[in-house]
């Protein structure tokens, strides 16, 4: 699949296909300092991470899609576990960190959650896990059926989103209602990187798993861990005064 595969789902051109491009151009350019990073940058060690894996069962033997895997951090952590992973990600530059990460261990391959996940087969996986990545997608209708479609009966699906009220205010909208293409720059990755995603409302979030064959198991507004204050106090207090990040497992119904 070449990078700008995703492309035949939106009109060339269009201004989704374009924010779709930025997006993947992001996260070129800033896969080798994201991966350098990973392990212990605050918002990704020591809030999202430990907060979306306490919603997973014990997973060994367990088959795992990691649905956004990125440089395989969540894969390095699972497969440790005896998990068997299969990470999907946009980025070739990510999923060649993923490779090198893992070694021979887990599956990864470029692929765009926008478009079919037509490479498995029902029922292929235990659990699909997607942390901060479908926020990148301005319509979750498809990749929500495709989770359903590749989970097993009463399958989990564990994703995690940025939280739409933070995000309402963070960027000083005005149609709660609307998803909303937003952007913002990150600075934290040793240089200036403009990242390109949607905001989306709380029922924007839930309703695309509930109307296609989820129901919603938990809902969790998570909080920084310890390890977090001495690397950021800042971030560290304003997270445990309002969350940035909301996680959720969604289970299959039969």
């Amino acid at each position: 699949m070449t990078p700008n595969a995703f492309v035949y789902l939106f009109a060339e051109n269009s201004p989704a296909a374009m924010i779709q491009t930025k997006i993947l151009a992001a996260y070129e350019s800033l896969a080798e300092s994201y991966n350098a990073l990973i392990d212990h940058k605050p918002h990704n060690a020591y809030y999202d991470r430990p907060n979306t894996l306490s919603l997973l069962p014990e997973v060994n033997g367990k088959q795992i899609l990691d649905a956004g895997c990125g440089p395989g951090k969540y894969a390095e952590i699972l497969l440790a576990q005896g998990a068997q992973i299969t990470g999907l990600d946009m980025s070739p530059k990510m999923i060649a960190l993923a490779k090198e990460r893992n070694k021979s261990q887990g599956q990864f391959m470029v692929h765009d959650l926008s478009t079919p996940l037509t490479m498995f087969p029902d029922g292929a996986f235990d659990i699909v896990l997607s942390p901060l990545v479908l926020d990148y997608l301005p319509d979750w209708t498809l990749t929500i059926q495709e989770f359903y479609r590749v989970l097993q009966p009463k399958g989990l699906l564990v994703i995690s989103v940025q939280h739409p009220f933070g995000e309402y205010l963070f960027n000083k909208s005005e149609k709660y209602f609307e998803v909303e293409h937003v952007y913002c720059t990150w600075r934290g990755f040793g240089h200036p990187v403009e990242v390109h995603c949607y905001r989306r409302s709380l029922g924007d979030i839930l309703s695309p798993l509930t109307s296609n064959g989820f129901y919603i198991d938990t809902l969790l507004e998570p909080r920084p861990t310890a390890e977090f204050e001495s690397l950021d106090p800042r971030h560290f207090k304003e997270l445990n005064a309002f969350p940035a990040f909301m996680c959720i497992r969604a289970i299959k119904r039969a």
